[in-house]
């Protein structure tokens, strides 16, 4: 037992019991803990594969006796039990590093502030679609490790957060995708946003000469950033208005075109399925990534015309009495909720509020101005939400469940009116996840 390299993983959610099943699998000496209730789903898996595991609290003698720990990305640097960690040197890594020693498969890999999962999804849709041997992971589908462990896939197309890269260091990305970078979790990154920048640009380290990464040049952040490192990897920028070294653009006929080695691809924005400017970067990306992997013109076309979205990003509801319903329960941040009210047409009944990340909402005044007729402001303090837009909106509501905030929000709308729920703001204060807030707001609409 001695001889075995013991590894601890901080967290039992989907990422922390993928880690540790494939931890058992390679036969190390693995344990798992987690500061709260463990999901029944996962116990029962802990407990299929004969892992040790505790929750509701961490026994330090069982985890500072570890030779590695892999830490859920929930978890805060702030948290006592990481400090304890740090204090005794031991290595940290993420599930993506650990899993990424197990497996041979290219590695497509998506980051930004906004639009990953959207661009994720569409790149597996893609993938799928010219019947490449594909799985999805990261901070979407299945825990990338237990897929490792259980499935051999030839590809994985991963979305990656800030939080999972922070714990990456011998990880590499065949495709490396960064789509853009806005301020968010500054309360994680001890509000410098160059922390996060950093963090951000860690998905392009370890890239070779053969790797590609594709990146937004309209992005001022990203090429500011990108001025002071040096990448061996095969640069792909694209844009909405052509630059110089841009291989994707769009022209003044709104046509989409990709451009770059032997490719040569073009159609119209207006056939994409995914509408709006941003949805059109997303798809410039999706398309690059496509053509590297040399997937044929008449698939990529067919799969940005076809694909159906995801879940709680920009998803229109049933009408109820004439009125739009929109869950954009995904939208956990300033950008993302820019993009949402910038996409409406018409009034907006706005249900925002959560837990607030250090948002400056300064930058969604003039959208506010021009389409907010009211305001429900959804969480347990509202204060910073009510002083930004006191001033701007006529009618702001307080609510603290989700009923409640559909049906003030029912009542203040007239027909063809839009009720957007896009929060700027984390779901842990009332909610289990952004996915149940989205489920909450669902069920909601369907009771009125």
């Amino acid at each position: 037992m001695e001889n075995r390299k013991r590894t601890v993983i901080l967290g039992a959610g989907e990422s922390g019991t993928g880690s540790a099943i494939l931890a058992k699998q390679q036969d190390f000496d693995v344990f798992v803990s987690d500061s709260g209730r463990i999901n029944p789903k996962y116990k029962e898996m802990l407990d299929e594969h004969q892992v040790l595991y505790e929750g509701n609290g961490h026994t330090e003698r069982m985890i500072l006796n570890a030779d590695e720990i892999i830490k859920s990305p929930g978890i805060p640097e702030s948290a006592p039990i990481m400090k304890s960690i740090r204090k005794r040197g031991i290595h940290v890594i993420s599930e993506i590093e650990f899993a990424g020693r197990y497996t041979g498969a290219k590695k497509i890999c998506v980051t930004g502030s906004n639009g990953k999962t959207t661009t994720t999804s569409l790149i597996h849709h893609m993938l799928r679609k010219a019947g490449l041997n594909i799985g999805i992971a990261g901070n979407v589908g299945k825990s990338f490790a237990l897929q490792v462990a259980q499935d051999e896939y030839d590809y994985y197309v991963l979305e990656l957060s800030s939080f999972q890269l922070d714990g990456m260091y011998d990880f590499k990305a065949d495709i490396a995708i960064l789509l853009n970078i806005t301020a968010d979790h500054m309360d994680r990154y001890d509000y410098n946003m160059q922390n996060y920048v950093d963090s951000k640009f860690r998905i392009t380290q370890n890239l070779t000469e053969e790797d590609y990464f594709v990146f937004c040049s309209d992005d001022e952040i990203t090429i500011k950033e990108l001025e002071k490192i040096v990448s061996r990897a095969v640069q792909l920028p694209y844009a909405y208005d052509k630059k110089e070294d841009d291989v994707a653009w769009v022209d003044d006929a709104q046509k989409m075109h990709i451009e770059f080695e032997d490719v040569d691809f073009s159609m119209s924005v207006h056939e994409l399925a995914l509408k709006g400017r941003h949805n059109t970067y997303n798809s410039m990306a999706a398309g690059i990534a496509g053509n590297v992997l040399k997937i044929r013109n008449d698939v990529i076309r067919e799969a940005l015309m076809d694909f159906q979205g995801i879940e709680h990003r920009l998803e229109r509801l049933n009408k109820v009495h004439g009125i739009n319903f929109i869950n954009d329960s995904k939208a956990t941040n300033v950008n993302s909720t820019w993009y949402a009210l910038e996409s409406i047409k018409g009034e907006i009944i706005w249900i925002a509020g959560g837990v607030d990340k250090g948002n400056n909402y300064s930058e969604l005044n003039e959208l506010v101005n021009q389409k907010v007729k009211a305001l429900i402001c959804l969480g347990k303090d509202n204060e910073r939400l009510k002083e930004a837009f006191s001033d701007k909106v006529e009618t702001i509501v307080e609510s603290s469940t989700m009923a409640e905030a559909v049906k003030s929000a029912y009542y203040l709308a007239s027909k063809e009116d839009t009720v957007l729920l896009s929060p700027a703001c984390a779901s842990f204060d009332l909610f289990d996840s952004y996915e149940d807030r989205g489920r909450k707001f669902k069920a909601a609409v369907r009771e009125l």
